[in-house]
């Protein structure tokens, strides 16, 4: 991949920061848009676990996620430039609008605009859920996982954070409990090709007929060869008697 300009991820990260409402989980898919799809920095895998970083670190997930872009492109300056580009744009609109919030809270043109960006932010986070649901492996584990994680952060009050390391927790544990089972799995595979290998050997063993002694080749003469060998005797024989 061609190397990155830290002016390339600035202005990348400026106009994600500057263009986006809702918070880290709305800028999401933008992110996935703008560095898979269009620039083609990341892979959908390297952006999911990006994303399983930033959300298991202290901090807001859309700096955390800028940061790691930032650090895997460019390293350290590019995780700097990364977090800055992503924070300058909210640090600006925040402080002009500190000054006039008051003024326009209670008006109309300032209610409904706000309400269309938040059900477009509805959107935005769901769009990014069902893009991260695909990069998961389709298995029963994370399937119940999923399920579990979903009923408990939004039925119950429990916290997300211990949620996040619960499900590290399990992770582990299900990683560990299957690449035990495929080890044990290859090592019976082997033995049994072992044996089977072991057991043909003794077989071709067995078949393998003894050695014939000489006089017993002899006497396996067929019958033709018998009689060339009798007229042969008889022939000498009688040169004999005609010498005496």
């Amino acid at each position: 991949m061609k190397k990155v300009s830290l002016w390339q991820i600035f202005i990348t990260f400026f106009k994600t920061g500057l263009f986006t409402f809702g918070g880290g989980y709305a800028m999401i898919s933008i992110l996935e848009e703008e560095l898979i799809s269009k620039k083609r920095w990341i892979t959908s895998a390297d952006m999911l676990d990006m994303l399983v970083i930033a959300e298991s670190t202290p901090g807001v997930i859309a700096v955390n996620t800028a940061t790691s872009v930032g650090f895997r492109l460019r390293g350290i300056l590019g995780a700097v430039i990364a977090t800055l580009g992503v924070v300058l744009p909210s640090f600006v609109i925040i402080t002009g609008l500190s000054f006039v919030i008051e003024a326009i809270a209670d008006n109309v043109w300032y209610k409904a605009a706000f309400s269309g960006i938040q059900a477009c932010v509805i959107i935005l986070i769901i769009n990014a859920f069902t893009k991260m649901a695909k990069q998961l492996e389709r298995d029963w584990f994370n399937a119940i996982l999923v399920i579990a994680a979903f009923g408990v952060a939004t039925f119950t009050d429990f916290n997300v954070i211990f949620l996040i390391i619960i499900g590290g927790v399990l992770g582990v544990c299900y990683m560990l409990i299957r690449q035990a089972v495929i080890n044990k799995k290859a090592r019976r595979l082997q033995s049994d090709e072992t044996n089977s290998t072991a057991d043909s050997s003794d077989g071709n063993t067995a078949n393998v007929a003894p050695p014939r002694r000489a006089d017993e080749t002899r006497g396996d003469n067929s019958p033709m060869e018998t009689a060339d060998a009798d007229d042969a005797d008889a022939v000498s024989e009688n040169g004999q008697n005609g010498g005496e």
